[in-house]
């Protein structure tokens, strides 16, 4: 098989430890241009200030204009009859009127016909855990048995860590026990800890889970096609609609194993008892990945994802490498298929929780630390460069190219931009106090600020749309208090953004690997 897997630190070469430093470098190189040009040219710094904001003023207008559309199609999406699309999609007839491209899908099967049918298909949930309670992984199983689907075609693994602590053990094994008559197969499945080459993390136990189903489906003679695997977090609570959507996307698929299918994040499960800071950083990821599902061409898998079994048996499965093992699949896969490889999105939402720890102070660090593990997706910059240009010689380079520049793009505007838009245009004036244009700067960057406070209204009204019901325990003074936590905003973007990123960056830069998955912790309010 190639040769997909992340070089260990013993064996890598200067070329790859360059390009581990290459975001930071980036970062905080442009980080200092605006005192640089200070000291050079005050008007410089201006243009250089006027043209980056505006770069992003247009972005953001696009983003605005993106999450509407996204915010539609997911609210459609939640209320379509999949069940009855997906008998159209068996029977090759369109019986369902709406939407107008189920339609289009059923005559484009009758000339390009998918590899599976729906009645074939077999769907895998691993759910991974570690030291959660009850009250976190049995409403993931709960929600999973009232999904819209024939429960008897869903395989249920609980992946658990023999680190991990005894209860947890037990756990997992006490609710398959009670769960499994539920489902067509269920089982825990127990990940030995201290596996030489890899590092702590949910890599690790989801990969070695997947190896043991391999073989119990050789067992059952189910063809690798025919089974779709979807790896949740201990927390993740499916829309009822998934696992329908899902399988209807699907067997639209002529080569399922090309896909890697992404539905939409949403961190709402705990969202009213979840501190203010945490409750706008929270609904800020979740629209972004709703505007990510409009923009195909960047999507990559993120904590809750599909593939088929049989590209995850072609790719050894997930990393046991990395920490960031989610959106490394996307280039493992990439790269295991010469770059035949795409996300399609799935516009039904899997319900997660905001962090919450026991105690504020211990709910902040949990954030930072769960932001810092995302961002640690910049450790996929050398792997990406290295195996796509110095590794392989059949690759489509353009496409490569793209993604490369995109993947370095987000990476960089992530740890730069919040504190570039909130402080770069008082730099020229902190260095040229009498000059016309350094004094002038602060007062046209605010009037760019003002409009755009019209995407936070935006994102204000959907936030309160996507609520869940309010527990019972809050007063309708809790409303107000869900409007002003957009004042944190700035401060939630520039500590937890910016710092976050910067971090790991910097980590990358000096060698500090991150080499164990920290847990974020989760609390439940009663």
């Amino acid at each position: 098989m190639k040769n997909i897997e992340i070089p260990f630190k013993s064996t890598k070469s200067k070329t790859y430890r360059f390009l581990e430093r290459l975001p930071a470098i980036m970062s905080w190189s442009l980080l200092a241009t605006p005192i640089i040009l200070s000291q050079i040219s005050p008007k410089a710094t201006a243009l250089f200030v006027l043209a980056y904001l505006l770069v992003w003023f247009i972005r953001a207008a696009a983003v605005n204009v993106r999450v509407i559309q996204g915010w539609r199609i997911t609210q459609h999406h939640q209320k379509y009859n999949w069940t009855s699309m997906i008998q159209d999609v068996q029977n090759r007839t369109k019986t369902v009127k709406n939407p107008k491209w189920h339609a289009q899908n059923i005559e484009r099967l009758k000339t390009q016909p998918a590899l599976v049918k729906p009645e074939e298909v077999v769907h895998l949930l691993i759910v991974a855990v570690y030291n959660e309670s009850r009250d976190i992984v049995e409403p993931t199983i709960k929600s999973v048995i009232k999904s819209n689907f024939d429960m008897k075609k869903v395989m249920l693994v609980i992946a658990y860590e023999e680190r991990g602590p005894e209860y947890s053990r037990n756990l997992a094994k006490d609710l398959v026990k009670e769960y499994k008559d539920h489902f067509m197969f269920a089982e825990a499945i127990e990940h030995p800890k201290d596996i030489p080459g890899e590092v702590i993390g949910k890599g690790g136990n989801i990969t070695h889970a997947g190896r043991i189903m391999q073989k119990k489906l050789e067992i059952m003679k189910y063809d690798p096609n025919q089974v779709i695997v979807t790896t949740l977090d201990s927390d993740n609570r499916p829309h009822k609609n998934y696992l329908a959507a899902l399988t209807y996307t699907y067997c639209l698929c002529p080569e399922p194993k090309y896909i890697s299918f992404q539905p939409i994040v949403m961190y709402t499960n705990n969202i009213w008892d979840a501190p203010a800071l945490m409750r706008v950083i929270a609904t800020g990821n979740s629209f972004w990945n709703i505007i990510l599902t409009m923009r195909p061409h960047v999507i990559r898998n993120f904590s809750s994802h599909a593939q088929n079994m049989r590209a995850l048996i072609d790719t050894d499965f997930w990393s046991v490498r990395t920490i960031v093992e989610d959106g490394h699949q996307f280039w493992r896969t990439y790269f295991r298929y010469d770059g035949k490889h795409e996300a399609y999105p799935i516009y039904i939402p899997i319900y997660q929780d905001a962090v919450l720890a026991e105690g504020y102070r211990r709910t902040l660090r949990m954030q930072f630390i769960q932001i810092r593990r995302w961002a640690y997706g910049a450790s996929d910059i050398p792997f990406v460069i290295t195996k796509g240009f110095l590794n392989r010689k059949n690759m489509p380079k353009f496409d490569l190219f793209s993604k490369i520049a995109r993947l370095m793009e987000g990476h960089l505007s992530w740890a730069t931009a919040p504190l570039l838009i909130t402080f770069s245009a008082f730099i020229p004036v902190l260095f040229n106090p009498e000059d016309i244009a350094a004094n002038q700067l602060p007062n046209i960057v605010s009037y760019i600020h003002r409009v755009a406070m019209i995407g936070l209204i935006i994102t204000m009204f959907l936030s309160f749309k996507s609520l869940p019901p309010k527990p019972e325990r809050y007063k309708r003074h809790r409303n107000v208090i869900m409007l002003l936590q957009w004042l944190m905003l700035p401060l939630s973007t520039i500590i937890y953004s910016s710092s976050a990123a910067l971090n790991s960056q910097t980590r990358l830069f000096l060698g500090k690997y991150l080499d164990k998955f920290d847990v974020t912790e989760k609390a439940v309010k009663k």
